[in-house]
């Protein structure tokens, strides 16, 4: 049985007040749950503050990237090391948005992913096509390279510390969801990509504007085992109703 995820995806939002009061309102309203897991991700700076604050409780802490480096002369860059050293215990990588914006390639995602697992971090592997792209029908060859090519050179002991995210580009922020049969078709594709003595162990994440509305449905499809949540999961009442689907 795969322990659903529901992860939230801060971006580049709050500041410090605002993500340690986030830890200490969200901390009454999922107390009770034991049965799946709760993942915040806040901006880098606010790591530790919210890693201490959530110190002891159900609620984990991730970031949003990392470097592949363990130390050096990267200006700027985070390594898994330093994530490990502030009480991080997961991490996002390839997420649409650094592919887009900062040229992340499948190939620097494989790079993240084996320096996040040497360093024993749960690594979130995203994966998704562009608009343009499921318009002209390439959805299931874009994915199918992501995987290949962002996990390749996995041993079989790393896999249990991937989790893999199906984000089609075009429902992020938008507004727009796929709907839950579009992203079923996706996560069984991925799932049918899976080396076959651990496909049915590895959780396959949805992510692209999951809301209390709509979770409900997308987590009632069989290979579908938790959300990476966007906006939805800024305020500690909406991402309490996701969590609590």
């Amino acid at each position: 049985m795969r322990k659903p995820i529901i992860a939230g995806n801060w971006k580049m939002y709050k500041d410090l007040t605002e993500a340690v009061d986030f830890v200490q309102k969200l901390l009454p309203l999922v107390s009770d749950v034991s049965d799946r897991t709760i993942l915040i991700c806040p901006p880098s700076p606010f790591l530790k503050d919210t890693a201490d604050e959530a110190c002891g409780s159900n609620i984990m802490v991730g970031a949003q990237n990392l470097y592949w480096e363990d130390e050096g002369a990267f200006t700027g860059e985070i390594s898994a090391p330093m994530l490990k050293s502030v009480g991080c215990t997961y991490a996002i990588i390839g997420h649409s948005e650094r592919r887009q914006y900062f040229c992340e390639t499948d190939e620097t995602v494989n790079k993240k992913l084996h320096a996040a697992i040497k360093h024993n971090l749960n690594a979130i592997v995203c994966v998704g096509e562009t608009l343009e792209q499921r318009e002209k029908g390439e959805t299931f060859k874009v994915i199918e390279k992501q995987i290949k090519v962002g996990l390749d050179k996995l041993e079989i002991d790393h896999w249990s510390l991937v989790i893999i995210a199906y984000e089609p580009v075009w429902a992020i922020g938008t507004g727009r969801t796929a709907t839950p049969e579009q992203a079923q078709e996706v996560h069984a594709f991925i799932r049918g990509l899976l080396p076959k003595n651990v496909a049915g162990e590895i959780r396959i994440l949805y992510g692209g504007s999951v809301k209390p509305e709509n979770v409900k449905e997308l987590m009632a499809k069989p290979d579908i085992d938790g959300g990476l949540v966007g906006g939805a999961s800024l305020k500690p009442d909406s991402f309490a109703k996701i969590i609590k689907y």
